[in-house]
Parts: C-alpha cells; structure tokens; sequence
C-alpha cells in the first residue's frame, strides 16, 4: 500500500498548529503577562537565546522581533563555550531564553544553569514541562504542542516562534502584534489549504537547493533547508537575500532551485530583486511572497509581516511531507537521527 502524506505523522502533527496556538493563547497569557510585567520593570541590558537544531531556528527569529520591536540586543549563545569549554559568562541583567521541545539536551540544560549561576534571568520555552531544562528555568513557558512523535519538528517548531510572538506582544505593548497573535489560528488553518504541490513536483529530481529569506523569514529558510535535509535527502543551504550574494550566487545558474520567503515589510523588495536576478541566470525559482505575480509563486495567506513566516512555513511543512514521499523517504523516520538528541 502507498503511504499518502496524509498518512504521516509529520503531516498531521504540522496540521494541529492552529490548535497548538490557541492553546497558548488561552494556557499561557498568565505566565507571559507577569514575564512581560517583570521586563518591563526590570528591562533586561540583553537577551541571550540556547538552542539546537529546529529550536535553534526559533531563536533566529526571536532575534529579529526583540530587537525590531523592543530594541533589545539579542545574540545566540553558543552552548560548546560553557558545556565544553567551561568558560564563565558574565550575564548579571541578561534575559537568557532557552528553546527546546523535549528539555533534555544536557548541554542546553548545563548552560541554562551556568546562566543561572552567572546572574541571568532564565526563561524555558519546552513542550515537555517536566523535564529537567524546565526544572533549571525561572519562568517556564508551555509550547503546548502535546506529543510530537515524528523525528521532523513542526507543530513544536512553530509553538516556539508564537511563544516569542506571545512574550513580545505582551512585552512590548503594542496593538499591532497583539491582533497578529489573535489572528493566526485562522490563518494557520486557511494557509494549510495553500497549493505549494509546483514546489513538490519541480524538486523531486533535484540534488541541491538554496533557500532564502531575510528578516523575520530568515528563520523560515533556516527550517526550511533543514527540513529538506533531514526528510527529503536533499542538500539544502539557507541565506540571507543580503548574503547569498556574497558568494553563494556564484552557485546559481541554469535550472539551479531556489526558493523564496518574504513577507510584506520593507525587506520585500530586496528579496524579489534577487528572485529576479536569479530568473535572469535560468534558475528555477519558486516564491512565497504576497503580492509577487507570475508563473513561480506559491500561494500566501494575507498576514501581518511579523507573522508571516508561521503560516509559510506551515504550507512548507504540508509540501515538504509530500516531496519526501515522491524522493523515496518516511518523513518520520529519517535516516540516522532519533526524535532527541543529546549533545553534550
């Protein structure tokens, strides 16, 4: 019998992300609301994010929210520095956000206490809330997804970027991401019907793969060029519209792939520029853009430019479940990897 993508768990579990959302917005605006109560009295001097992987990719995009939105300095940490290295972090003001679906990783968990220790405010955003990433937390913020069983984190990976839409909502104050948050369950559910089925029939043949973002999609492309990798067997890269012409363009030429996130802020137009110039160079392009016309686009549900890359990615996972069937691959279990994985 032929496995349908419907059929996998990847499939369904990207499916309940309008209800993973609506669960915290209902579960979660207690903890938040006093997490954002304490930062504004308090403003944390950085933020600092740990994570692996997927989670990683959240972090990215907490990055470009907390500092276009409350001009928050945010840097990623590198969890090797303390879990291996076992340099000492100066960290006293700091807003530490760990990142993770099971909360076990012990070199997450070994520097969301060193963070502690050094005089940081912790924060975990985890599904699993009893886990010990959760036990070293100040502040523990439920994604709610439930269990996730496939090895390819979606419904997870998109509670962890509306969590951080959620904190930043209620920290920053403002209306306009306030109604994004409120708007996204519906438009999760009318973006899963989105027809992405020319990106799953034009790369069922390819090797290689550049994917683009820039801004709050960045994020997406990241996920994106991972989910490629790990349920596909396609190679993938990730890159900023800015940087992918530093270098990586020189890749580009007849019928190379490359496929586009953009939302619509001040980023659109440079990111279609290279779209563009791509064409030129006989690539073959696809773009999830609103408002972008012609033969290459994949279709968007209108939202807030900040939100955007929730529902794009979520039309992302649908087709990427299928592309994985047509390639030969269980999009569930791929090869070589276990759904947690424990670095030290």
């Amino acid at each position: 019998m032929t496995i349908q993508p419907q059929d996998t768990l990847m499939f369904r579990e990207a499916h309940e992300t309008a209800e993973v959302v609506e669960r915290q917005l209902a579960r979660n605006e207690a903890v938040i609301g006093a997490l954002a109560e304490r930062l504004r009295a308090t403003p944390p001097r950085m933020v600092i994010t740990c994570a692996r992987g997927s989670s990683d990719h959240a972090a990215m995009y907490a990055k470009y929210v907390f500092e276009t939105q409350l001009g928050a300095v945010t840097a990623s940490a590198s969890p090797s520095v303390t879990s291996i290295y076992h340099a000492a972090q100066r960290l006293d003001g700091a807003l530490y956000v760990a990142i993770s679906q099971s909360g076990k990783s012990p070199d997450l968990v070994r520097n969301a206490e060193a963070a502690k220790k050094a005089g940081a405010y912790v924060v975990a955003l985890v599904n699993v809330v009893d886990s010990p990433l959760a036990d070293v937390a100040d502040v523990v913020v439920p994604l709610h997804a439930g269990p996730e069983t496939s090895v390819a984190a979606t419904k997870s990976y998109l509670g962890a970027l509306f969590a951080i839409l959620h904190i930043a909502a209620r920290w920053s104050g403002k209306p306009e991401i306030a109604d994004a948050i409120t708007a996204l369950p519906a438009q999760l559910r009318h973006g899963w019907d989105a027809d992405w089925s020319a990106l799953t029939d034009g790369l069922v043949d390819a090797h290689n793969l550049f994917v683009v973002g820039r801004g709050f999609g960045f994020a997406g492309a990241l996920e994106a060029a991972l989910k490629f990798k790990e349920t596909c067997g396609l190679h993938a890269e990730a890159f900023s519209a800015a940087e992918v012409k530093h270098g990586p363009m020189a890749l580009v030429g007849p019928d190379f792939p490359v496929l586009f996130f953009a939302q619509n802020d001040d980023t659109l137009p440079g990111v279609l520029d290279v779209a563009a110039e791509f064409r030129k160079r006989g690539a073959k392009v696809w773009v999830a853009a609103p408002g972008a016309t012609g033969d290459d686009i994949l279709p968007l549900v209108a939202t807030a430019p900040i939100a955007a890359v929730l529902v794009t990615v979520q039309s992302f996972y649908r087709a990427t479940a299928a592309l994985a069937l047509r390639r030969g691959f269980n999009p569930d279990v791929p090869p070589h990897l276990n759904k947690v994985t424990e670095t030290v």
